[in-house]
């Protein structure tokens, strides 16, 4: 007696392909975002690359890429309706997302003790609207897709070691990131039922051109010595990170906040 083959049960979420994906990274003219971009095209991935304002180095960023087939995304995030397009332009142009990087950022110095108050509100709600905000409605609007095409996804946060050490010249970085952190948390929780993983990584002090300047002289080296290890990361391993969390493999390791800091602080 030949039995027909198990029926899947409808209870039994999609799973994602493990390569030829189809990747939004926000932010990724340059930096952490164009590390993360290349090392998805690496992996035989296809890339579509956001850019708010430097459209000449996210182009760099796009003829930089590995393979074909990527695209250019750009809009501005803090915007709503900014977000729809980007979104758009990129499941347009691969044909879906089955992953999204939020990693578009802000990060302004505003001391409260020497920033006057109008300063400090303009820089509050520009980091709410682009850290917090842009981040949420990416991941609705990347989800969504997900969700009614029937696919499973991977969504990306990068968060920072500063929503839990404290950014005493950078509070309104500090604070949305932790709730970026928060957000990515309780996605997990209702997206995992539709194939759908999120995450969260926390990196620490990490190398890029916008940060050369403090990375010399005697404040490079008290950063530094900030890990035992006795240097930063580079944006590769931070890019690696975010890569793995979006894999297949990594599906239980939906919900958590990976940190990446070189034990440069510990949580407990």
């Amino acid at each position: 007696m030949h039995l027909p083959p198990p029926v899947p049960h409808p209870s039994v979420p999609p799973q994602l392909p493990a390569t030829g994906r189809r990747v939004l990274v926000s932010g990724a003219s340059r930096g952490l975002g164009r590390a993360v971009a290349y090392a998805f095209a690496a992996g035989g991935d296809r890339v579509a690359v956001h850019y708010g304002s430097r459209r000449e180095d996210a182009l760099r960023t796009l003829d930089g890429l590995p393979g074909t087939g990527h695209v250019l995304a750009g809009g501005d995030l803090s915007d709503p309706a900014g977000a729809v397009a980007v979104a758009d332009v990129a499941a347009e142009g691969l044909g879906g997302i089955d992953v999204l990087v939020n990693n578009a950022a802000v990060n302004e110095r505003h001391p409260l003790a020497r920033t006057p108050y109008d300063e400090w509100a303009d820089v509050w709600q520009r980091h709410v609207a682009v850290n917090l905000l842009a981040t949420a409605n990416l991941s609705h609007l990347a989800a969504r897709r997900m969700i009614d095409r029937g696919t499973a996804g991977r969504i990306v946060n990068i968060g920072s070691r500063g929503a839990f050490r404290g950014e005493p010249d950078h509070p309104a970085y500090g604070a949305t990131k932790a709730a970026v952190h928060a957000l990515g948390q309780s996605l997990a929780v209702s997206l995992a039922p539709y194939g759908i993983g999120v995450a969260s990584v926390a990196p620490g002090f990490f190398e890029t051109e916008r940060v050369a300047d403090r990375l010399s002289g005697a404040e490079g080296e008290a950063i530094r010595a900030q890990s035992p290890f006795g240097r930063v990361a580079t944006a590769e391993e931070i890019a690696g990170a975010v890569v793995w969390l979006a894999s297949p493999s990594a599906e239980w390791a939906s919900g958590t906040v990976l940190d990446m800091n070189g034990a440069s602080y510990l949580r407990t």
